[in-house]
């Protein structure tokens, strides 16, 4: 998760490691935007668009964070966001309500989503997974909301496929996990494809830090869950 990407949740009862990294992201949603400008001109190239520009239907965006990816969907997408920071949520709001876009945003966990089995048609995540602590968690939960066929999509920064990059990262690790709880080297593909997730499109760029993917869940019989 670069900075300010958060997850959510609204029950009193977490961690004092998890309160101590709400309250770091917390403290990020006024300047979020400003410290992403340089990655997304960068890194991300059009990774937003390419992305929520798929979504169908009945769709969660997970870690909706400040709304950044809000402009990118299409206009018939059903849209809900979920988002553990309040102010980070509140943003998002603010967003929502400049682009005249009807959003349900809500405060939650994305290790333990509020909604039903199967509930939606597309999920979206964003640049979060590497920040939030428990990833498999989360994508488990992620696969287990979606429907039957559904369409997973994830874009984050992750483990480079440069061995240079790789020793690098290794180093940051060490900073940014106890700090912010960001990690560099995770790879959230591996658990989707261990989900019996179909990947129907998959890129990577920058040295392979920046991944992005779409991924089908199995039809009903399938498990969607990891092996």
């Amino acid at each position: 998760m670069l900075p300010g990407e958060s997850y959510g949740d609204p029950v009193s009862d977490i961690s004092p490691r998890d309160e101590r990294l709400r309250r770091y992201w917390d403290r990020q949603a006024d300047s979020y935007d400003r410290q992403m400008a340089f990655a997304e001109r960068r890194l991300f190239a059009d990774t937003r668009p390419w992305l929520c520009g798929q979504a169908v239907g009945d769709t969660l965006e997970v870690a909706v964070g400040s709304g950044l990816n809000l402009p990118h969907y299409p206009d018939d997408v059903r849209l809900t966001g979920v988002e553990w920071s309040a102010p980070m949520l509140a943003t998002a709001r603010r967003r929502a309500g400049a682009l005249g876009r009807g959003v349900d945003l809500r405060q939650g966990d994305a290790r333990d989503l509020p909604f039903p089995d199967e509930h939606f048609d597309t999920v979206v995540c964003t640049f979060a997974l590497c920040g939030i602590p428990d990833e498999h968690a989360a994508l488990a939960e992620m696969a287990r909301v979606l429907r039957p066929g559904g369409l997973l999509l994830l874009a984050d920064h992750v483990e480079s496929s440069a061995w240079p990059v790789r020793v690098l990262q290794a180093l940051v690790d060490a900073f940014t996990v106890p700090m912010s709880g960001e990690h560099y080297r995770r790879r959230p593909m591996r658990q989707v494809s261990a989900m019996g997730f179909t990947v129907e499109q998959h890129g990577r760029f920058k040295l392979g830090v920046i991944e992005r993917l779409a991924a089908r869940k199995p039809p009903s019989g399938g498990t969607g869950h990891p092996k």
